[in-house]
């Protein structure tokens, strides 16, 4: 099986990628025995990677850990282009190492046992998504008067004497009779 990062290959033997597309969901049954689920999503595909590297092979390792620690511009982890099968199934195009890269001595044989996972970038729901137009925020309204307008009727006014002197002050200013 051939695996290709922004082509350079993978090397190792035995190689085997699982893919992965997770999706979202939420139990909306309560405390009842219902299965009604409310989907939230699809989740980015990954591809789950198992290869195994000879002890004389040493520099595919150091390969493998060169792209797994290599970030771009701004510190984020570089994406790859990658060319799989399995990918190319999943449709999936671009990658990014994900969960970390883990190389275990075998016990029987002079080699690794490496594991590793790449995570898709800009998938095809998330592309749907980004096309698809926001939702529109509608005002909500209810019936009868607001908070301020009910408390404003039935209040009536403690000012003191100089507060109250300019109140009569201002009504005659501005027209309103008592």
């Amino acid at each position: 099986m051939t695996l290709l990062l922004d082509g350079e290959q993978i090397l190792g033997k035995r190689m085997k990628v699982t893919a992965n597309l997770r999706i979202e969901s939420d139990d909306m049954s309560g405390q009842t025995s219902s299965t009604d689920k409310g989907h939230k999503g699809f989740k980015p595909n990954t591809l789950a990677i198992t290869l195994m590297i000879p002890y004389v092979d040493q520099e595919q390792l150091r390969t493998l850990m060169r792209l797994a620690e290599s970030t771009a511009s701004g510190g984020q982890l570089k994406k790859y282009r990658i060319v799989n099968d399995t990918a190319s199934a999943f449709g999936i195009r671009e990658v990014e190492f994900s969960d970390g890269v883990s190389a275990r001595e075998d016990d029987s044989i002079a080699a690794w046992l490496v594991q590793f996972t790449l995570s898709e970038k800009l998938s095809n729901p998330e592309r749907v998504e980004k096309r698809r137009p926001a939702n529109g925020v509608t005002a909500q309204s209810a019936s009868g008067q607001g908070v301020g307008a009910a408390g404003e009727s039935g209040k009536h006014e403690e000012l003191s004497g100089f507060e109250a002197t300019l109140k009569k002050l201002d009504n005659y200013l501005g027209g309103v009779r008592p």
